[in-house]
């Protein structure tokens, strides 16, 4: 995905050989829409409406598990209202316009049907996006599938349309976009025929779930989006040309998807690209690693603790998991941990780099998924690695619970879906056959309404796999499960005592000190001195002694479910009081 968008500009069209004729500086609907290239360059300008490239990696700083240093306001009491500036960003439609703009316009007799047809689809494929984006924010939104002249009042003074109407036509625009899109995958950076295909898993199983679990009174039923799902990720798993990445390092399979300079195209179906000398970069190591520049999110314990061993068993099954070091509790454990955060071994510039209390993490679980290894990348936009927005483990993550919920997943679903997504990250037993005990950990801290042991499996694979992509507000959404915003302690890793250095790494030389905040200590050569508890001090200590952020920092989710869906702004409502406002709001 390209991060240059331009309407054509036509420098030089001659049509004679009167070299005094002066160059078009604006380009014709003809040359736009009447021609194959005119439809490539304006179509490319809808690819920056479904994310800049920095969403993917920033979009999992308002979870359940991530401890930042600023909650968000959506998640505070009384500090998120139908005012606030964010949500005129939010509730906007010129991206709309455009492709609309497209479909409407597309009809030159001097193009083939089959280009038409192509462009028409790639338009569809986006405004399919924009409406699941709109629909998982706002729940009723209007539908127009055309460019709005001033005067059609009855549509801009119109209430919202029903999520039924909006998500019929959005499957409709999917399965247009996957029957005419000719464009091959390509380099990995554009929409192809299996993208609309991916994407068509990830919107019906929302759709489904969220009518599941939010008992939503409408006429489609939530089985008609599972099937959706399943049919739509079979015919990509049996026909498409992706598989799961398998890296010559095995220990890298994963994160190699998230740092490699071009996208890894056996694996990932769509990514935003970047390239130094075009001057094309991102700021995932500046955002990563910067005590000022992003939120310093560090993952919780809670959610480490459900990342499996090497063995298959559950981490919480170990003797005393409670009290077990950091050096200790990253040993034998699922290959995605470190390729996830920081653990023992991992190095940066040559050298050691155990998590840092100095200036970044505030648990000790401090990510790394997104961050180039070499320290030149982390103060400022430098970086140049590709960003995926889709890639094809998710696919397998939809199709496994859209069956699941139609209760037709088996085991060897479960062998090509899960299992191989853990055999992949060096677990070795469990990868073939269904699992039939429920882990009482997992249920308890995060789907206590879960009793079926394969959902809960497929549940903890998704929130691994996915860690950090972007999905997990949503997740916890369609879920009905965003109690866990407010309920997930802000946990860490386990401090023997106060006052004695840590050997994090276990290198042979210490790390870090953590001492009583409220009494001075001696500053020590090399180590990096943390203060837990003491007056105005978030970071505390849990009375098992696990380090724990933000415990005075409140968060919210109210009981009457209102954060569920957005509010409609107030300034859309100036303009149309039939639009009408969401519940509780």
């Amino acid at each position: 995905m390209k991060k240059i968008f331009y309407l054509p500009v036509l420098a030089l069209l001659f049509t004679s050989c009167e070299l005094k004729e002066l160059p078009k500086s604006e380009a014709t609907e003809e040359d736009i829409f009447g021609s194959e290239k005119g439809l490539k360059n304006y179509s490319n300008s809808f690819y920056r409406n479904i994310t800049s490239g920095s969403d993917a990696y920033k979009g999992d700083a308002m979870t359940d598990y991530s401890a930042v240093n600023r909650v968000n306001d959506f998640i505070i009491e009384g500090a998120y209202s139908r005012e606030v500036d964010e949500l005129k960003t939010l509730w906007t439609w010129t991206t709309l316009r455009n492709i609309n703009q497209l479909i409407a316009k597309c009809t030159s007799p001097n193009l083939s049907e089959s280009v038409k047809n192509n462009y028409i689809g790639l338009a569809r494929f986006f405004r399919a996006w924009f409406y699941y984006d709109k629909v998982v924010r706002f729940g009723d939104v209007p539908w127009v599938d055309h460019p709005l002249a001033v005067d059609e009042t009855d549509i801009l003074k119109a209430p919202r349309d029903s999520r039924e109407v909006v998500m019929k036509h959005i499957m409709e625009d999917l399965d247009f976009a996957y029957q005419h899109i000719t464009d091959a995958p390509g380099d990995g950076t554009t929409v192809n025929k299996w993208t609309a295909l991916g994407l068509k898993t990830r919107i019906a199983l929302f759709e489904g779930t969220f009518r599941k679990y939010h008992k939503l009174n409408l006429a489609t039923q939530p089985e008609a989006f599972f099937q959706e799902a399943v049919e739509a990720g079979k015919l990509l798993m049996e026909t498409g040309p992706y598989s799961l990445n398998i890296a010559s390092d095995p220990k890298n399979s994963q994160r190699e998807l998230f740092i490699s300079e071009q996208p890894v195209k056996k694996e990932v179906m769509l990514a935003v690209a970047f390239n130094k000398n075009q001057a094309l970069m991102n700021d995932a190591n500046w955002w990563w690693t910067s005590a000022t520049y992003g939120p310093r999110l560090s993952l919780v314990r809670p959610f480490i603790n459900t990342i499996l061993n090497s063995d298959g068993s559950s981490y919480t099954d170990r003797p005393n998991f409670e009290k077990e070091e950091f050096y200790d509790e990253c040993q034998n454990r699922d290959l995605r941990l470190a390729q996830l955060i920081r653990t023992p071994g991992y190095k940066r510039g040559g050298k050691a780099a155990p998590p840092n209390f100095a200036s970044y993490t505030y648990t000790g679980y401090q990510p790394i998924k997104y961050t180039l290894d070499d320290p030149y990348y982390d103060n400022g936009g430098f970086n140049t690695n590709a960003v995926p927005l889709m890639r094809y483990a998710e696919i397998l993550l939809n199709y496994a619970e859209a069956k699941q919920e139609l209760g037709t997943f088996n085991a060897a679903d479960w062998s090509k879906t899960i299992g191989a997504l853990r055999q992949r990250a060096g677990i070795v037993n469990g990868v073939s056959a269904l699992p039939t005990k429920i882990d009482s950990y997992l249920k308890n801290t995060f789907f206590p309404t879960v009793d079926n042991p394969v959902l809960l499996e497929i549940r903890r694979e998704r929130q691994v796999e996915l860690a950090l992509e972007g999905f997990r507000f949503n997740d916890l959404k369609r879920w009905k499960s965003g109690d866990l915003m407010a309920n997930v302690q802000w946990t860490g890793i386990y401090i023997p005592t106060l006052d004695k250095p840590m050997d994090l790494d276990r290198d042979g030389t210490a790390d870090v000190l953590f001492y009583d905040g409220s009494k001075p200590i001696p500053a020590i050569e090399g180590v990096t001195k943390v203060a837990v508890g003491g007056a105005n001090n978030s970071q505390t200590m849990t009375g098992d002694n696990h380090l724990q952020w933000g415990k005075t920092m409140s968060r919210k989710w109210y009981d009457n479910g209102k954060q569920y869906l957005y509010p409609i702004p107030s300034s859309a409502l100036v303009l149309n009081n039939q639009l009408g406002q969401n519940p509780e709001w």
